[in-house]
């Protein structure tokens, strides 16, 4: 949670090539999950939740898609099968302002195979690269995919190297890999973060294949230790469900992972910040309790965390609740414990 690392932690070198992302997660990872993160690091690549094509094309964009400046770098993961759809929903994307526009190959929910995206397209490798010709044909920004090392009854060997063939013939910017098959039946989309066994020597072999594009990992990495220890074998390192459930670990990105310490954590400012973003959001007719939702998550192992999470967790989520509540709960965390370990 500090700043600063004990000697029997790994280090990277400045100069190791090296990125850290925190990955996109439906519910979650929403434009308030977002700008708290980016309050914690400031050059972790963030991302949107998916978003489907149709719902970009034709949905409300200022809702789904405006996001605070603050949040850059700031990628946006798009779902869908047609080409033509992804190719618009990539310049919708691109006017708004994104770094970064990446396809989901990689969810494994009813409701995304339903609409012929996500996991199953680990099946039909040729349309994933229509889809990224198109795309990268609609915006000069980096085109990436995320998937899984297969589905099903699928050969990882096989199908991982023939996804990405493809895609690099199309000319893709990345791949994120998530080192898991998904099981498409018979698995629901919670047990497949946590089932299938993970096979991260597959993605590194793959990154030894393409040791000239971007190839990052994600699945079960759950701490910066490990985190380092992947970008050994891989470009970048991906972080989902330990990154929003201990977001503190957040603080020590840009110290570890990009080797800037130059700017540590100041918690009382971060304070400060939510507070005033929170206002802003109830001000516009949204309530507290879409910001503090993703704050519970801080301070885990601090004197003060559990009364801190009781607060936002009852009192920030009524209708009348205000910024005040923030200041509350992080009253009640022994902030010169993280101060000192900074």
């Amino acid at each position: 949670m500090s700043s600063a690392s004990s000697p029997d932690e790994p280090q990277l070198t400045c100069n190791q090539k090296s990125a850290f992302a925190v990955a996109p997660m439906i519910d979650w990872t929403d434009r308030h999950c977002r700008y708290l993160h980016r309050q914690l690091t400031r050059h972790a690549l963030l991302y949107t939740e998916m978003i489907v094509d149709e719902a970009a094309i034709n949905g409300d964009r200022q809702r789904l898609l405006g996001f605070d400046d603050a949040e850059h770098p700031v990628a946006l993961q798009l779902g869908g099968s047609v080409p033509d759809k992804m190719a618009e929903a990539a310049r919708i994307g691109t006017g708004f302002g994104y770094d970064e526009i990446n396809m989901n190959v990689g969810c494994p929910s009813d409701r995304v195979q339903s609409g012929t995206f996500g996991a199953c397209l680990m099946r039909d490798p040729d349309l994933v690269a229509r889809c990224v010709a198109a795309m990268k044909a609609a915006t000069d920004l980096p085109v990436t995919v995320k998937c899984r090392i297969g589905v099903d009854d699928q050969d990882p060997e096989i199908a991982l190297s023939e996804l990405a063939a493809k895609v690099v013939d199309a000319g893709v910017d990345g791949i994120w890999v998530h080192a898991r098959k998904a099981w498409l039946q018979g698995l629901s989309p919670k047990e497949n973060r946590d089932i299938p066994p993970l096979d991260y020597d597959r993605v590194h072999r793959l990154k030894a294949d393409y040791p000239n594009l971007f190839i990052g990992i994600n699945g079960g990495i759950g701490d910066l230790n490990q985190a380092v220890e992947q970008l050994g074998h891989m470009d970048g390192v991906m972080l989902g469900r330990a990154a929003y459930h201990n977001a503190s670990l957040l603080a020590d990105v840009d110290a570890r992972i990009f080797a800037d310490p130059s700017k540590p954590v100041d918690w009382a400012n971060i304070r400060d910040t939510m507070m005033d973003y929170a206002a802003r959001h109830i001000a516009s007719g949204g309530r507290l309790g879409h910001v503090t939702r993703h704050m519970v998550g801080l301070f885990q192992g601090i004197p003060g965390a559990r009364r801190y999470r009781q607060i936002l967790s009852s009192e920030a989520t009524r209708p009348e609740a205000g910024p005040e509540v923030i200041a509350k709960a992080f009253d009640e965390v022994d902030l010169s414990a993280l101060v000192a370990a900074a």
